[in-house]
């Protein structure tokens, strides 16, 4: 993951797409939220900023980054939340592995 972040870090025009992408999308949100029109433009703008950024491989190693840390963020959570439920640390039985599964904690189906 480290690698990857770093990478994107030292990608001066891969930073440029996301801060261009990211302040378009904020604008149209923003529009959205106050009841403006959206014009046909700024989004096929808006669009061809994301595809050409989703198609960087350095951007995309960058997201599949975030959402790897995201989902270790989510795992130390609940082992933190377990842990304090529970008075003692938990066993592996006692951890919900989410994704649905077959209603058995910890069973690691992911059904």
């Amino acid at each position: 993951m480290r690698e990857r972040i770093d990478a994107f870090a030292a990608d001066d025009k891969t930073r440029g797409q996301y801060d261009s992408l990211m302040i378009k999308g904020q604008a149209l949100q923003q529009k959205q939220q106050a009841g403006l029109p959206l014009d046909g433009g700024e989004i096929t703008a808006f669009e061809t900023l994301r595809e050409e950024f989703l198609n960087n491989p350095v951007a995309r190693g960058f997201l599949d980054a975030q959402e790897e840390m995201h989902k270790l963020q989510q795992s130390v959570a609940q082992y933190v939340s377990k842990t304090f439920e529970l008075g003692r640390v938990p066993e592996e039985a006692d951890l919900d592995h989410g994704g649905g599964g077959c209603g058995n904690g910890g069973c690691g189906c992911k059904h």
